[in-house]
């Protein structure tokens, strides 16, 4: 990792911390990052040369693989006529068209640059379509870094918020309040307490932030009713399940319906981009249309549009995409899971369609509580040996393994195969 060492001094020189992403960083697992040279189907290949099974996937989007064919080449072909114009495109209808088919309660779109620009958005349209001020949100789900959003749980999830981020206006974090994932009557205590002042609840409705915990039975439903009931709206924050779990995302995957739903990365096939979308009654308060005011000189980039699109109409064509990728994680999941067991590893593996995520406690995780008595210690060292064995994994505990249809049978055994060596050091 000489080069990679290289990179990293250079780097820290120029860029705060060495990197453009706290978790690229490395902190976590106390090691210095790889910098990654060219990535291709499965596999990533660090600057030194080495070649590793990466289930980051580019933290999500790569669900048909690295450079895969029909992206690169829709890619190729779209910057024949120009990076970026700044106005409208035939690309950018073309997606938000096939958006509104594929995914259920979704009439229009409004392309922005990234998935915290997206929740940035959309709590801004709840607040003006709902002329309510303060939000639910929930103790270890991200929803990017803007303002009103860095806000950490205080000791009862009844309290508000306090700034999470030093910069954060207290007074920009007053009307967030924060409630227990997978607890609907810590959800119903804030309606109780704040009686027709709350504008939206926001959710990962798999939280993909947490490590991967999914919704209990019954608790999506739930916030659903409860939101009617309230006359608040109801947000999916799907930057990370959104064209993931289904083709029409959590929505189609629980059943359950979300007034507006936020999108990342996937939608542009790996490119930076984002997305909001809701009913057309909804996103008529959008401006132009609306006095919500929200804009994007470089929103529906045509090469990230031309990206998303290729991807987004594969998957819409090949809906076989979706069982294969959840058999995979199937495999792999249960494949750690019997590892951990052989080798007496008190592991929890927690798995949701094509998501995993391993957790070094022996208890069952189903909440942020839960999640944090994972010991980090244990992943850290965990992470260490993996990449060593050439496992390419997020180098934070509260991070999702993705699977993608680039992964064969073979990657998959190997993982498993190291994870059991790797467990068995850990816990004999």
């Amino acid at each position: 990792m000489e080069r990679s060492e290289e990179l990293f001094d250079r780097a820290k020189k120029v860029l705060p911390g060495g990197v453009n992403s706290p978790v690229r960083a490395y902190r976590a697992v106390g090691m210095t990052p790889r910098f990654i040279s060219k990535a291709d189907g499965a596999y990533i290949w660090d600057a030194d040369g080495n070649r590793y099974i990466d289930y980051v996937c580019s933290w999500g989007p790569m669900i048909l693989g690295h450079n895969h064919p029909i992206i690169r080449e829709a890619v190729q072909e779209a910057i024949m006529d120009g990076l970026s114009f700044g106005a409208p495109t035939q690309r950018e209808v073309e997606i938000a068209e096939l958006m509104t088919r594929m995914v259920p309660h979704i009439e229009m779109v409004r392309m922005v640059n990234s998935g915290t620009e997206a929740v940035m958005s959309a709590l801004r349209l709840a607040r003006g379509a709902t002329g309510r001020e303060k939000i639910i949100k929930f103790e270890g789900c991200y929803h990017g870094h803007s303002d009103c959003m860095l806000v950490k749980a205080g000791s009862s999830a009844m309290a508000g918020g306090c700034p999470d981020s030093a910069g954060v206006p207290e007074g920009t974090a007053k009307d967030t309040l924060t409630a227990q994932y997978n607890d609907l009557e810590s959800v119903q205590h804030l309606f109780d307490e704040n009686p027709g002042q709350v504008a939206c609840v926001i959710v990962e409705p798999v939280a993909a932030n947490m490590g991967v915990v999914g919704p209990q039975p019954g608790f999506l439903e739930g916030l659903r009713a409860i939101c009617d009931k309230e006359g608040a709206l109801l947000i999916f924050d799907e930057v990370i399940t959104g064209f993931r779990l289904a083709k029409g995302g959590a929505q189609e995957y629980f059943g359950v319906r979300a007034d507006i739903v936020t999108f990342g990365k996937i939608i542009g096939g790996g490119m930076p981009v984002g997305a909001y979308g809701g009913s057309r009654e909804l996103m008529e308060h959008v401006a132009p249309c609306g006095p919500v005011y929200q804009a994007g000189t470089l929103a529906g980039n045509p090469v990230a549009m031309a990206a998303g699109l290729a991807q987004l109409r594969y998957l819409n064509e090949h809906p076989e995409v979706y069982t294969t990728i959840a058999a995979s994680a199937d495999k792999l999941a249960n494949g750690m899971r019997r590892a951990a067991e052989t080798a007496g590893a008190g592991v929890q593996i927690n798995q949701v369609g094509s998501l995993v995520a391993p957790f070094f406690t022996p208890d069952t995780v189903a909440s942020f509580a839960g999640a944090k008595r994972s010991d980090l210690a244990k992943y850290a060292s965990y992470f260490g040996k993996m990449l060593q064995r050439g496992i390419y994994l997020a180098p934070a505990q509260f991070e999702a393994m993705f699977v993608s249809c680039a992964h064969t049978d073979e990657d998959l055994e190997k993982t498993i195969a190291v994870a059991k060596e790797v467990f068995d050091q850990l816990y004999r």
